[in-house]
């Protein structure tokens, strides 16, 4: 349900992004090819938006690349075009999304309108056509919610609370904390399960701290008030139990790890301990019991993660009123569920999840909402007929080339680093050898037979699938690590790495331009999709990847010279992005420090690439533009995106990544082969050299 803390997987948690078999449960099909549709499918492309690529004519001759490269490729396009109302962000990243959707929106219809449809053809017909009735869901209300509520008001005590917080847990419901399993961060080859903190309604553990932004929490209080309001309170309680909620949430939020914690020590995630010594430090919350209702036998081991954060919760189920508990509870529920409901709840979601806390104009019409759930409830079953209609075969064999010639560029630039000794070197050489690359979609695809849905039903279906998906991940627990999964679905635009399996994965949605065109020259390629290639393969050796061997285990494999000339060279890192400002608000350099270093080792490795690809090759020039240049315009396209104020705002808080108008300058301005591109003059902006200048990887 929206927002509710759902165990994410560490995949994704650590890893950076360019954000026992039951009956019942899910397994894997072949899927060499993608999966055949019972009934064939259809893609109208003509219906889809355009694409965002790359010409000589966004270009703005009244800039110069070397004081600001971002704006010479980018602002004449950003001032053209508008963030949609129903948008927060627009560039060339949601400009992808907008497609996807759209294909999405065709096949969904098409789904819904087969008869006697099964797989995940059914799966998606029933959940489009159950979210788009529209009449059906209105004239429910809150009934749905019903039975939650009433056992939510005959909680009396402690044990009471608890009992439902693990049986609500069961159904994947769990509103305090995730609970999911991952690869043992000591042996990556076995998967072990993790307790994370969670519980809060606002972004990040600042946004109850921070004076600055008092203003999000005052609104945010309102907004509890108004959805205990809209479940059936009295508006002067409701008002009375928001405030009461805001001081629970508070509380959490002073016990848990901020986004730049949680961003710069992976080890928080990992603290493994027996469940006798958990129960241990939470009296007032049985690990034992816990593990017991959610049908996982009692491990040795398991990560009780921010222990402090779970310390703190035993205690205020000992010393909290319990009526609190309740409107703490029944506020998350509903709210939880709000998208999902009837008008009124909608509208109050998106007034302030939308509206107050990001800046978004205008409600997302209902076909993109729904779009929206069945991606996020059942997205690789839609991956299976996505694939079918969006990807080929030869984008997968030119995507195959590029990855090793990157491959072959990054291993180079290791070899040749002048601050790492052979030592180390050889451990970083043993690391990239064991890289996988994943391109498109999973080798196998997950059996959904299990999930039952309906076609009438939007809520139910959502639930069903939130508990079929809970219970397939809990099946992993004590398992072996399937290296064939994914953390993405194929229509996701973006891509990531994950540490614990070494792997690089890219999506089918972000192959397509400005980051891929299996007709562009090399130029185009290289600077989009080659420089996201050499990112994620960067990220094996960021500030926390460095910290995973060649096996996927954390592991200490730096001599202490290397790793204190490693963390000189980032620490310059982190000042280059402190002094980039939105505003009058800083980037946090701390925050973006992976991804930084995943763009400035990514781009150095595209570029060489680039290099290794066209000896003994005419520089076609284009536009009168040589090759370099269009490498580097193709990168700055990519970061070509601008954002609502308030959004901007959240992001600078929360997101690793820093704001895209600094990462179109930001690493390029590192490289002398930009600055020799084009014709920089030393001490341009674009320029850096001396002390300001930071090469890594």
């Amino acid at each position: 349900m929206a927002r509710k803390p759902k165990f994410l997987l560490l995949t994704l948690a650590v890893s950076a992004a360019l954000v026992g078999c039951k009956k019942d449960e899910a397994t894997a099909t072949d899927a060499a090819a993608p999966a055949a549709a019972a009934t064939e499918l259809k893609l109208d492309e003509s219906k889809l938006p355009a694409y965002n690529a790359f010409t000589a004519a966004d270009l703005d001759a009244g800039k110069d690349a070397c004081t600001d490269f971002g704006g010479y490729v980018n602002d004449k396009w950003l001032a053209a075009n508008e963030i949609p109302g129903d948008r927060t962000s627009w560039g060339a990243f949601t400009i992808l999304d907008e497609r996807s959707v759209a294909v999405q929106h065709q096949l969904a219809e098409q789904a819904a309108a087969m008869k006697d449809a099964t797989g995940v053809e059914k799966i998606v017909g029933d959940f489009w056509a159950s979210g788009m009735d529209e009449a059906t869901i209105n004239s429910l209300g809150i009934t749905p919610l019903k039975a939650d509520l009433e056992a939510i008001d005959a909680l009396a005590d402690k044990d009471a609370i608890a009992g439902y917080l693990r049986s609500s847990a069961a159904k994947g419901e769990n509103v305090l904390f995730g609970f999911g399993p991952e690869a043992d961060f000591k042996n990556s080859s076995m998967n072990m399960a993790y307790a994370m903190q969670g519980g809060l309604g606002l972004p990040d553990t600042t946004y109850y701290t921070d004076a600055g932004k008092a203003d999000k929490l005052k609104a945010y209080q309102a907004h509890v008030a108004k959805v205990l309001e809209l479940s059936g309170v009295a508006a002067d309680e409701a008002a009375r139990q928001a405030e009461e909620v805001v001081k629970f949430e508070t509380r959490l939020a002073k016990a848990s790890k901020s986004s730049v914690e949680l961003s710069r020590d992976v080890s928080l995630y990992y603290n493994p301990v027996s469940v006798a010594d958990a129960d241990a430090l939470t009296p007032n919350f049985s690990w034992s019991e816990f593990f017991k209702s959610q049908g996982v036998a009692a491990p040795e081991k398991f990560s009780l993660a921010m222990p402090a954060f779970h310390e703190e919760v035993s205690k205020m189920l000992g010393d909290t009123d319990p009526a609190t508990w309740r409107a703490y509870l029944r506020f998350h529920t509903v709210d939880g569920a709000s998208p999902y409901l009837s008008d009124a709840f909608v509208q109050e979601n998106y007034d302030f999840y939308g509206k107050a806390l990001n800046g978004q104009k205008e409600m997302k019409a209902r076909w993109k909402r729904v779009l929206g759930t069945i991606e996020g409830e059942a997205g690789e079953a839609f991956g299976q007929m996505y694939v079918k209609v969006a990807f080929s075969p030869e984008a997968k064999a030119k995507m195959e080339d590029l990855v090793k010639n990157l491959a072959a560029a990054l291993k180079e630039r290791i070899q040749n680093l002048p601050w790492m000794s052979d030592e180390t070197k050889t451990k970083a050489i043993a690391k990239w050898e064991t890289f996988t690359p994943k391109i498109g979609y999973p080798d196998k695809w997950r059996d959904w037979s299990g999930l039952q849905t309906a076609h009438d039903d939007y809520l139910g279906n959502i639930r069903a699938a939130t508990a079929f998906n809970y219970k397939w991940a809990l099946s992993k627990i004590g398992q072996p690590v399937d290296k064939t999964e994914w953390g993405m679905t194929p229509q996701t635009v973006n891509a990531y790495y994950n540490p614990m399996q070494n792997e690089i994965v890219f999506p089918a949605a972000i192959l397509q331009p400005p980051f891929f065109d299996p007709n562009a020259d090399d130029a185009l390629n290289y600077g989009g999709i080659g420089a996201v290639i050499g990112h994620e393969m960067t990220h094996g050796y960021d500030d926390q990847g460095a910290r995973f061997g060649p096996t996927g285990n954390m592991e200490d494999w730096w001599t202490p010279a290397d790793k204190k000339n490693f963390e000189g060279l980032t620490g310059k890192l982190v000042n280059q992005f402190n002094d980039y400002k939105v505003g009058d608000q800083n980037v946090n350099g701390s925050l973006t420090l992976g991804e930084n270093i995943a763009d400035l080792g990514g781009l150095a490795t595209a570029y060489d690439a680039l290099q290794k690809a066209s000896e003994g090759k005419e520089d076609p020039k284009v536009d009168g533009f040589t090759r370099d240049q269009r490498f580097f315009f193709n990168w700055a396209t990519v970061w070509r995106t601008k954002y609502t104020p308030e959004n901007a705002k959240v992001r600078l808080a929360t997101d690793p990544h820093a704001p895209a108008q600094f990462r179109a300058m930001g690493a390029p301005s590192n490289l002398p082969t930009f600055a020799a591109a084009f014709q920089c003059k030393a001490g341009s902006p674009m320029a850096r050299s001396g002390d300001k200048q930071v090469v890594i990887w």
